[in-house]
């Protein structure tokens, strides 16, 4: 560990006498990114750490997300560990990159940790060789928000969005715009995040868990770009938007009427200042496929202890202390900041169960708390966004009455190449 000393002095008889170092301090060094969120719950549990444990000293830096990513992944290729935190904040799309082109370098929690507290998909993720790595933290658990006001103009109700295929979400999204005058989403066609979603919730991947391409043979993946070329095709149900300026602007300024993405958008919807006018449902699911359902997954990002670290023991310590047993403490994080965490316990806490006057009263911490236990696992490999690459490539072509099957050997020769 690394500690803060100093040397206390005796006079006995004259003669000085030296006592034995006494410790005053450990250091532990977080690296994070989003100091409005990551940032500010580390602190909140580095605040209930150090009340306990005086002399344990945290400190969080802050970095740009990809200042963050390009560090880490420079520094750990170099071999040198000087410098780097005891703690690092990593996306778990990244998480396999990380752990198998540099084994070692983390510390794996398998024996430290209670992983059965904690949500399946996100333990499954930082799993390589049956040793876990990760402290999971925010959840990416997906929902379908909507305003229900437009919606119920359309004639629908909240009961009306649950357990439905996207074809039916396409469906609705034609009556909403004649009802309404409005499109149901926003959509920006370079973003692989639907078919992320579609993949993840019939426990399927761009790859097998041996990292080979998991594209040509894939009925799953078929289904997947099938259904989401054949919501691209109807132009009523969405407005076409570039970037993430014009997506989020889209559904919060009300030019449509919903949108299905992570829980993280929480957030977001609620600063828009139409109370009582939203309310979530589960997203849907894929038609005719064996074993989708309902719950899927889009970002999230776990704790990791780099087996380097000077303050190990203690960094451990600290994630265990808090992190993995505090219910109390995810309870506030939720309130504060938004951050919906992994930890299934915090599921019974006082601000999961709560209902919120935003959704028209609908407990949503709850329900995504139920879809999240539903996530089924994947592996997402190391190549996510480059197979997310070889998907948009083919989109506009797909959109524009190409052939699918001749589109899956496209993105699968691409993704091929790009992974030798």
């Amino acid at each position: 560990m690394k500690m803060t000393a100093f040397k206390g002095v005796m006079a006995v008889a004259g003669i000085q006498l030296i006592t034995a170092t006494m410790a005053l301090a450990t250091d532990i060094t977080v690296w994070c990114w989003a100091p409005e969120f990551n940032g500010a719950a580390m602190n909140e549990a580095i605040a209930r750490y150090t009340a306990a444990n005086p002399d344990t000293k945290i400190t969080v830096v802050d970095f740009a997300k990809g200042d963050l990513e390009q560090k880490l992944q420079t520094q750990l290729a170099s071999g040198t560990t000087e410098g780097l935190p005891d703690i690092v904040l990593i996306e778990d799309y990244g998480a396999q990159k990380y752990l198998l082109s540099f084994p070692g370098a983390f510390e794996p929690l398998t024996d430290k940790i209670d992983y059965s507290q904690f949500a399946k998909y996100k333990v499954d993720l930082a799993t390589v060789d049956g040793q876990t790595y990760s402290l999971p933290f925010d959840s990416g658990v997906t929902g379908l928000f909507y305003r229900s006001d437009l919606l119920e103009q359309a004639g629908y109700k909240a009961d009306d969005l649950k357990d439905i295929t996207w074809e039916q979400l396409s469906a609705i999204g034609d009556k909403v715009k004649e009802a309404t005058g409005k499109p149901l989403l926003s959509i920006d066609i370079n973003d692989a995040g639907a078919m992320r979603i579609m993949l993840q919730s019939a426990g399927s991947w761009y790859f097998n868990a041996d990292g080979t391409p998991n594209i040509k043979d894939n009925p799953v993946f078929k289904a997947a770009l099938t259904t989401w070329v054949g919501m691209l095709k109807n132009q009523n149900l969405y407005k076409s938007v570039s970037g993430w300026g014009e997506y989020t602007g889209a559904f919060n300024n009300g030019d449509v009427a919903g949108v299905f993405t992570g829980v993280w958008m929480t957030g977001g919807i609620k600063g828009n200042n139409m109370a009582g006018k939203w309310a979530v449902a589960p997203i849907p699911k894929l038609d005719g496929v064996e074993g989708a359902g309902h719950a899927s997954n889009l970002g999230g990002s776990s704790w990791y202890v780099l087996s380097s670290a000077p303050s190990k023991d203690a960094a451990i310590d600290f994630l265990q202390k808090v992190w993995a047993s505090d219910v109390d403490f995810y309870q506030k994080i939720l309130v504060g900041q938004g951050a919906f965490g992994a930890y299934l316990p915090a599921r019974e806490g006082e601000a999961y169960s709560a209902s919120d006057d935003y959704f028209g009263g609908q407990s949503v911490w709850k329900d995504f708390s139920d879809w999240q236990a539903a996530i089924p696992g994947v592996n997402y490999g190391i190549f996510t966004n480059e197979a997310d690459a070889a998907v948009a490539a083919q989109l506009p072509g797909l959109v524009a009455g190409g052939d699918i099957d001749a589109a899956i050997e496209a993105i699968d020769a691409q993704i091929a190449q790009q992974i030798q």
